[in-house]
Formats: C-alpha cells, structure tokens, sequence
C-alpha cells in the first residue's frame, strides 16, 4: 500500500531527529520549518523545554515578508546565527526536520554558519 506524502515525512522527520538525539546529546537544536510561503528557524533548548531564539522570514525588519525563496533563507540564516550569539549560543546541531537538506534549507544553514554558528 503506498504512503501519503505526509506520512512520508512524519517518518523521516522522526528519523532524523532520533539520530541527531542519539549523537548531540546536551547541544542545543536548530529546528527548521519551511512553508509554501514562508521558512523559520528556532533555537531549542530540550533539556530545559525552552525556545531560546528565534528567526521568520515574517519579520518585517528582515526585510523579506512575503518571499519565500533562497535569498530570504539566507538572511533567516544570518538573523538566527546572530541571535544566537545575543543568547550565548556559540553551537547547535541542524535538525532539518523531514525536509530535504538543500534549496532553501542549505541556504539557511550555510548563511548560518557563515555568520559564525557552528552547525
């Protein structure tokens, strides 16, 4: 029986973010959500269960509102590694989620590391 393309993805994200668990223990996680329309980024916590930054390509002062495109994800990447750095945050391990890693989210993760967090 085939799968839908959504239980596809709830497998994968399941997958992958059970091997980053088993690996990064400790780390802080950089969760990635991307949308028909737009893409976000957190910085998590999970040992304590708190967001501690966060970056949207909503945010007006961004500049970027209403694209959803790899230049919009490239300044996502840069705002999140720079508040990353406000909230002490010098590492964190990717979680892409089930999202395939290239396009928009390569572009975020790449502008983050070169913004100077280490991914």
């Amino acid at each position: 029986m085939a799968n839908s393309k959504r239980d596809l993805f709830l497998k994968r994200r399941l997958r992958v973010r059970n091997k980053l668990r088993a690996v990064n223990a400790g780390r802080v996680r950089l969760s990635v959500h991307r949308s028909n329309k737009n893409i976000s980024v957190q910085l998590i916590d999970d040992v304590n269960g708190v967001t501690l930054a966060s970056a949207s390509s909503l945010e007006k002062d961004l500049g970027v509102v209403g694209k959803n495109n790899v230049e919009a994800a490239a300044k996502v990447g840069t705002a999140i590694a720079e508040r990353a750095k406000k909230a002490g945050v010098e590492e964190a391990y990717f979680d892409r989620g089930g999202f395939l890693f290239h396009g928009k989210v390569k572009a975020l993760a790449d502008a983050a590391r070169e913004a100077g967090l280490k991914i």
